[in-house]
């Protein structure tokens, strides 16, 4: 059983690394440093690559060896501010890794999966994103979801799944400046989709 990561070094990502035990295991994300450190505690390949690039993921997908069982999407970022403060940067930054990030990894993604293979992609409750300040982070989720929507039409017997969890104690809340009350930890999402993976699958996994 093979598995990619992409969005290792995350809160979400890098729990699922640890938990991960029992596959071959590649690890995907932007820093190269943290990607080898979680890969020396694991004995995983690593392939660096920047998700909002669609070279990069091209380039990724090329280096794997064989087809992949499972590949999980944890890539994210948020970047709240108000739309009077919208800057390009931060706005391109939300949209690369939350959604383009995504569209490349499924053009180029889709292929390497085996037949029967799970991609599991970590988006966002509507409920949970009605707040001043996350328009381009909801914007860019809501799109998540449409996209997995119509991916499944063109999966062809592979299992796309939309992990909704309810707000998750990660790095993401130091852009805001405190946790939210009722978030869970890293862990209780790896989790789940760790339960998840060992039964029969599903389109949408509540959390």
């Amino acid at each position: 059983m093979t598995t990619l990561i992409l969005g290792a070094t995350g809160g979400i990502g890098s729990t699922l690394t640890r938990l991960w035990t029992q596959d071959e295991l590649w690890l995907s994300g932007r820093d190269g440093d943290k990607l080898q450190v979680l890969a020396d505690g694991r004995q995983a390949n690593i392939l660096k690559a920047d998700v909002g690039f669609e070279s990069q993921v091209s380039r990724l997908f090329e280096q794997l060896p064989g087809t992949l069982d499972t590949i999980v999407y944890a890539a994210g970022s948020a970047h709240p501010e108000a739309l009077a403060q919208a800057k390009a940067e931060n706005v391109r930054q939300v949209w690369n890794a939350n959604y383009f990030g995504l569209l490349w990894t499924l053009k180029y993604g889709l292929p390497k999966l085996a037949a029967g293979g799970r991609l599991y992609v970590v988006g966002a409750r509507e409920d949970l994103t009605t707040a001043r300040g996350f328009s381009q982070y909801a914007a860019s989720k809501a799109a998540v979801a449409r996209l997995l929507s119509i991916a499944r039409l063109e999966a062809r017997g592979k299992m796309l799944t939309l992990v909704l969890p309810p707000a998750v104690d990660t790095g993401l809340w130091a852009q805001v400046g405190k946790v939210p009350k009722g978030a869970v930890s890293p862990d209780v999402v790896a989790q789940a989709i760790m339960d998840d993976r060992g039964g029969a699958g599903q389109e949408e996994l509540r959390i």
